[in-house]
């Protein structure tokens, strides 16, 4: 029998808003294929723009889905695998951070379940994410890796990974805006304390750091040699640059994403 919906959605908070806006107004999957589901009716009211269908019953969404999402906070998990009253899904896909297959499969009852797991980032909302997957499960099925990978291709840039890499994935792309706004919100700071007013300190902190990421994107150039090219003899830059070294700005930043990435395996376990 043939399933009433495309995309299942257990869980409607931010990121799931996110997937949901991305798949419907890119036309990637019509509104009326998918359905989601939430504990809280005011959730599911975020989505009326979108057209998708509602419900409370997870295990309604499980059942008539072809594959399902599961969009819901890691420590809420347990509730919903019990949701589904004995249901196996077939055919899961997880945004969770830390929670692995094995222990979704096993929550299940480790039925012939296929789990694709993707770590998202918060520029997924408009379009600009970055993400990583691990779609082994799915290795053997080219239909099911196009559906998958389509619906996170709609959100951004995509990299097939490991799941074993999960967690340096969340250590950066995942966690990673929350580094770049300090550093955006520290600069804007900076420029107001050396004299310009926070609006012009604001546009010309945003617009470096897009013009730099798209050189580094664009550019097969060595990073450190386009360090070099900012940074003349007996110039201005070099000095700033100093300081970042003296401060040890890159051990700063490593100590920052390990700290993530062990938080990372802490909720797996």
């Amino acid at each position: 029998m043939k399933n009433l919906y495309r995309l299942g959605v257990i869980g409607c908070g931010f990121m799931a808003e996110s997937i949901l806006k991305g798949v419907v107004l890119s036309d990637y999957i019509h509104e009326k294929k998918i359905i989601v589901s939430d504990v809280n009716s005011e959730s599911l009211d975020r989505v009326n723009y979108l057209g998708v269908n509602k419900t409370l019953d997870n295990r309604f969404v499980a059942e008539n889905s072809d594959y399902l999402l599961l969009a819901v906070k890691p420590q809420n998990f347990a509730a919903v695998a019990e949701s589904l009253n004995g249901y196996i899904p077939e055919k899961v896909i997880s945004i969770m951070a830390g929670v692995k297959k094995n222990t979704i499969k096993n929550s299940f009852g480790y039925g012939a379940i296929k789990v694709a797991r993707c770590m998202p980032n918060l520029p997924c909302s408009i379009g600009s994410g970055a993400l990583g997957v691990d779609i082994a499960d799915y290795a053997r099925n080219v239909d099911d890796i196009q559906f998958i990978m389509g619906i996170f291709n709609c959100l951004g840039h995509t990299v097939t990974t490991d799941e074993s890499k999960l967690d340096a994935v969340t250590g950066i792309s995942g966690s990673g805006p929350a580094y770049v706004f300090l550093f955006i919100d520290a600069m804007i700071d900076a420029g107001m304390h050396a004299g310009l007013t926070r609006d012009e300190a604001t546009v010309l902190t945003v617009q470096t750091v897009k013009g730099a990421a798209e050189m580094v994107e664009r550019n097969e150039t060595p990073l450190p040699e386009l360090i070099q090219r900012v940074c003349s003899k007996g110039g201005t830059t070099i000095e700033a640059v100093k300081v970042f070294q003296n401060e040890d700005f890159a051990e700063i930043v490593d100590r920052a994403v390990a700290a993530c990435v062990a938080r990372s395996k802490e909720l797996s376990k």
